[in-house]
């Protein structure tokens, strides 16, 4: 910081030159992309789809609104557009608005640079300061985003038709960087026309008393598309401000949500407890999201967000982890048992219409079971399902226990008995730790009891498998 110009003069000297903020934002874009670096970073699922359009929008200088349900990394990406700005920029010290030291536009800055010239004092302004985000609500106010009369100002002995007693808004605030409203939809309409005032006529009234802006800002919004096209709560001429809207959408694969559950969650780690996540455990995860999107049980207009594959996800890993510290066993992992668990996460996080109230569990019930019937055909070839299922004819009435506080060893004991299906369950936990072979073999006598292959009897938490 000690080697940059201080003051309006030595900037000059500088030869450091002043862009407005969205030929700043794409040139740098245009660093990114010729680089081969992602044009935001932290993103899964939209290198073929969102992004390419992300980057024709910035490109082209646009403002932009995404469109889509809730849990579709909307706001990540706004909020990841700040590193498509300079890190540093000199402005006006002491300015509110962030003032261009060659063009300041409020009548602080004005009046500084014309008493002092070239000695007026400039400091730097690092881009995570240059970024202003605002929730719209319906109690939003002008004075939010626009600005309001300081009493206390005028009290020191200033006119009200004077400019310096103004309080500026989350608006002129960001004056010189990125401003994104979330849920634009749900702003007043009154404030729509405020923002559009500032934003495209460049001028704002305030207590009656009209003052210009020529604010130097890019626009970036979010809203529910259902909000956004269907209900008309957007003023045209806003509307018509955005040069870009994009659709944002959900992982449009299981492989792609179990891309960003990895990203994004956060598991349980010491007490001496290894966790380990068999590859089927979390494709299960993921599958009951992707069966939720398509469930007529659950109410799509408002979404399956990714959080839920993420809150299931670390909700299935902490029942296991729960199972190995009353065990006394190192190593967690996760079991088919253990699903129960995610009735509690999941209920919370969709809507689930049904006619009968007290019918959340059983629904969410029938996704669980549904996706472990999906991953099982995917995994398990069908040939070899004949000789385990056969291991359950012989002499003798054949059982294996399971549930959530069975030790781990008992079920490598059982399988002792039961050779065929011993071999299947070890092709599919590729490792012999007895918590990996518990949590194949639930995963294999689930799938053969969903396949309609052998029965199950369930009371609480403990389930036996049988002969049909």
């Amino acid at each position: 910081m000690t080697s940059r110009p201080t003051t309006l003069g030595q900037l000059r000297a500088s030869g450091w030159e002043s862009i407005p903020v969205k030929e700043e934002v794409r040139r740098n874009a245009a660093r990114r992309i010729s680089g081969g670096l992602p044009i935001v970073d932290g993103v899964v699922g939209y290198e073929d789809t969102v992004l390419p359009q992300l980057e024709n929008a910035l490109l082209a200088g646009h403002d932009v609104i995404f469109l889509g349900e809730r849990g579709q990394a909307k706001t990540r990406i706004i909020r990841s557009l700040t590193g498509l700005l300079d890190e540093w920029i000199p402005c006006i010290a002491g300015s509110e608005i962030l003032d261009d030291p060659y063009r300041p536009v409020s009548r602080y800055a004005r009046d500084l640079v014309a008493e002092h010239g070239d000695d007026t004092a400039v400091e730097w302004v690092h881009r995570d300061f240059r970024f202003g985000e605002k929730l719209a609500t319906p109690d939003t106010s002008i004075a939010d985003l626009i600005g309001e009369v300081d009493p206390i100002r005028v009290a020191e002995g200033r006119y009200l038709s004077d400019e310096l007693t103004l309080h500026y808004g989350l608006v002129p605030r960001t004056n010189r960087g990125i401003f994104a409203i979330n849920e634009l939809p749900d702003l007043a309409e009154r404030i729509q026309v405020g923002l559009l005032n500032v934003l495209e006529e460049r001028d704002v009234q305030i207590r009656g008393y009209k003052i210009r802006l020529p604010l130097d800002v890019l626009l970036v919004a979010s809203a529910n598309p259902e909000d956004y096209t269907n209900r008309g709560r957007i003023i045209t001429p806003l509307k018509d401000r955005f040069g870009a809207q994009i659709r944002t959408h959900y992982p449009l694969d299981v492989a792609t949500e179990i891309a960003v559950v990895d990203q994004e969650a956060v598991l349980f780690s010491g007490n001496g407890v290894r966790v380990e996540v068999p590859p089927y455990m979390a494709q299960i995860v993921a599958t009951i999201s992707h069966l939720a999107r398509q469930s007529p049980h659950i109410n799509q207009r408002s979404g399956v967000s990714v959080r839920l594959s993420v809150a299931n996800y670390e909700t299935l890993v902490a029942s296991a982890v729960r199972r190995a510290l009353r065990l006394r066993e190192p190593e967690a992992v996760p079991r088919i048992s253990d699903l129960d668990a995610l009735v509690a996460s999941t209920s919370g996080k969709v809507e689930i219409e049904t006619i009968d109230e007290g019918r959340d569990g059983q629904v969410v019930e029938r996704l669980i079971q549904a996706a472990v019937l999906t991953v099982f055909k995917a995994t398990v070839p069908s040939e070899r399902l004949r000789d385990a299922v056969s291991d359950f004819d012989g002499e003798g009435d054949r059982v294996v226990h399971a549930g959530d506080d069975i030790p781990a060893a008992r079920f490598v004991e059982a399988l002792g008995q039961l050779p065929a299906l011993e071999a299947l369950v070890l092709s599919i936990a590729g490792e012999e730790s007895p918590a990996a072979v518990a949590s194949a073999t639930e995963f294999v006598l689930e799938g053969l009891h969903l396949a309609k292959r052998l029965n199950k009897d369930a009371a609480g938490n403990r389930a036996t498998y049988r002969a049909r």
